[in-house]
């Protein structure tokens, strides 16, 4: 390999993902690459480590008909063999494929069909089951490879083998030919599609964005060089491998930087690794900050009367001089003595509860987070920031700064990000994390580009006085009112819907009002937080439906909505969409009906056509409906939940003058 720089900027000696790796053997091949909790115990592999494996996976794939153009599916948690099969498929010249693992089958098969994916690698035996059941129905898949043998000893299918047996194969041929992997890595060019990503497709099927060695590469070393990451620090991977922000952070700025990634035992176990790992990098969407912030609450409401009035005492220093501390900015010297004897009492046990002691950088993106969630991480010491990005710009448009942090913006452009706003308010960019194209649609990727090579996000937004970031809501989404005392007032639903869920009663929300008189909406409960609540009062139910419907918890709801409608009332064009109809849902909305996306992003349109007699409901203006709505088990079973729908009224309140 060459020194020196390629056009685009990527240097030569470390253009493709399996060059990085090579490097980094080479350079630090002793230090830890990635850990894996295994059985309550954690196994470390090494930079050298991790190479040999790669090498003998890739060896072994080749050997199974893997090359150049191939595509490779990864379906499974989070593990260190689904992330080495990743770079050993980009060795050969293949395209991995990773896949949600909590995909229903025929969600999986659309993308299995849409890829011609010809060799699958599941991680144990329910991916294996999954595969199995569709693959009479898939003429390209040939060959699936397991990587956790439990339950699959007896399994004699056509074309399954165990990851072990392709590893080992892969040994065999490179004993007869040493120079077999470096031969295939010297093939790989900058420009090679390096991995392809699947979109939530929320309102349509998802596409295959394909983004080369170039796009990953050049955004991850950004970021690294953004927030100052190199080989010392660490971050858990536990977030679907599927999604591109995880793409980002537990592989490509790995793969940069240099640093270790862990992953948990389990789903289950998250909090417990999260503890015992101690990252100095995390990121997770804000349901789950909500989530834990919510566990706390819990905690403390549960706790003894002295253990609560300490911790509500100190909360109130850390809202008042938290975020300044954090910020560097002129804090008072009592303040300074209270926060610090906080800390000792309060904030430090609080952080190590969260596994967040070594925590230098924590991100939050992919919906908005509330101001009160957002000032309480920041208020304790953890400098929690937001960011935001999409599948066709590897996550990589906008980053807060460390110490320029504001709750209503996602900070400036990257470097190597233009950004520019349509005339209808849509934001626009530029990037060198661009896709290459939705793979076998021409057509959308010319959709997706202005003539003049914008990409346009299909987000409505502005960027303010300060140079940063405003995201409104979907430009698509963004609607007026139509009749009524707020005529032609504008309508974003899911800027409303985020105010609701910063609520941590309320888990999912969705908005109506375009082309309406009025706004109206449906409500999820966080049946965790409204159960606890519930019972702190006696209140017994007996499930999520039974909750939902209880007089209390209706009043509990619209006393949330109405402080999010007060909040409205000061936000100027939108001072005309509170909300004055709602009704709790006698559901949880879910991904296996089709409600949400596997991301967990609303699918507004399918919702509304799904309970249209919801809808027609509430603006009809009655007090109640009946439903009965089927819904999908885990087993596949089907079954239907019937309730009577209580509709209720929400006060609404006058725009603020200075919001007019």
């Amino acid at each position: 390999m060459t020194e020196g720089d390629e056009e685009g900027g990527t240097r030569d000696d470390c253009a493709t993902m399996p060059r990085l790796l090579v490097e980094h053997a080479r350079v630090r091949g002793d230090r830890a690459s990635i850990r894996e909790k295994d059985l309550g115990i954690w196994q470390t592999w090494s930079w050298s480590q991790v190479l040999g494996e790669v090498e003998a996976l890739a060896a072994g794939l080749s050997l199974l008909g893997l090359g150049r153009g191939d595509h490779l599916a990864l379906v499974g948690d989070n593990r260190p063999r689904l992330y080495w099969a990743m770079t050993a498929a980009q060795a050969l010249g293949a395209v991995p494929v990773p896949m949600y693992q909590d995909a229903i089958a025929s969600e999986m098969q659309f993308v299995l069909e849409d890829a011609e994916v010809a060799i699958a690698i599941a991680e144990d035996q329910e991916q294996v089951d999954k595969l199995l059941e569709m693959l009479p129905r898939l003429p390209h898949l040939k060959t699936i490879l397991y990587d956790d043998a439990r339950g699959l000893r007896h399994y004699h299918a056509p074309g399954l083998k165990s990851f072990d047996d392709v590893q080992r194969d892969g040994r065999a041929l490179l004993g007869r030919d040493p120079g077999f992997f470096d031969r295939q890595v010297a093939e790989g060019k900058p420009d090679d599609v390096a991995v392809m990503l699947y979109t939530s497709g929320t309102t349509s099927k998802p596409k295959g964005v394909c983004q080369t060695h170039r796009a990953f590469i050049d955004v991850a070393r950004g970021a690294v060089a953004f927030d100052g990451f190199d080989e010392n620090d660490e971050v858990l991977s536990y977030l679907p491998m599927a999604w591109v922000g995880d793409h980002l952070f537990s592989y490509a700025e790995a793969m940069a930087a240099g640093y270790c990634v862990n992953c948990p035992e389990s789903g289950d176990t998250v909090m417990t690794d999260l503890r015992e790992i101690g990252p100095t990098y995390y990121f997770a969407p804000p349901r789950v900050f909500e989530n834990l912030l919510t566990q706390v609450t819990i905690r403390m409401d549960d706790a003894g009367a002295i253990k609560r009035g300490l911790y509500r005492y100190f909360m109130n220093v850390a809202k008042r001089c938290g975020a300044d501390l954090m910020d560097r900015r002129p804090v008072g010297l009592v303040d300074r003595m209270l926060y610090a004897l906080g800390d000792v009492v309060i904030y430090g046990p609080l952080r190590n509860v969260l596994g967040m002691s070594r925590l230098r950088v924590a991100y939050t993106g992919g919906a908005a987070i509330g101001p009160d969630l957002f000032g309480f991480y920041r208020s304790i010491g953890i400098n929690i920031k937001q960011f935001y990005g999409q599948t066709e710009t590897c996550a990589y448009v906008c980053k807060q700064e460390t110490g320029r942090v504001r709750i209503d913006t996602v900070g400036k452009p990257m470097a190597g990000v233009e950004l520019r706003i349509a005339a209808d308010g849509e934001v626009q960019i530029r990037s060198p994390g661009l896709l290459k194209e939705y793979y076998r649609r021409p057509a959308a990727t010319s959709e997706a580009l202005t003539d003049d090579g914008w990409f346009m996000t299909g987000d409505a937004g502005f960027v303010d006085d300060r140079g940063e970031l405003k995201i409104i809501d979907r430009a698509k989404d963004v609607g007026r009112l139509r009749g009524g005392a707020h005529d032609g007032a504008l309508f974003a639903p899911q800027y409303i819907e985020n105010k609701l869920k910063f609520f941590p009663y309320i888990k999912e929300a969705v908005a109506f009002g375009h082309e309406r008189d009025k706004c109206c909406a449906f409500i999820n409960i966080d049946v965790e937080a409204v159960g606890n609540w519930a019972e702190r009062r006696n209140l017994a139910y007996a499930g999520y439906t039974d909750l939902a419907q209880k007089d209390e918890v209706h009043r509990l709801v619209q006393d949330c909505i109405e402080e999010a409608n007060r909040s409205l009332s000061a936000d100027g064009a939108l001072a005309g969409s509170q909300i004055e109809r709602f009704l709790i849902l006698h559901k949880e909305l879910d991904p296996d009906d089709d409600e949400l996306t596997r991301t967990r992003k609303v699918r507004r349109g399918f919702i509304a056509e799904k309970y249209a007699v919801l809808v027609d409901a509430m603006y009809a203006g009655r007090a109640s409906q009946f439903v009965s709505t089927e819904v999908k088990f885990e087993d596949g079973r089907r079954g239907r939940i019937e309730a009577d729908l209580a509709i209720g009224d929400v006060r609404v309140f006058e725009a603020m003058a200075h919001a007019a």
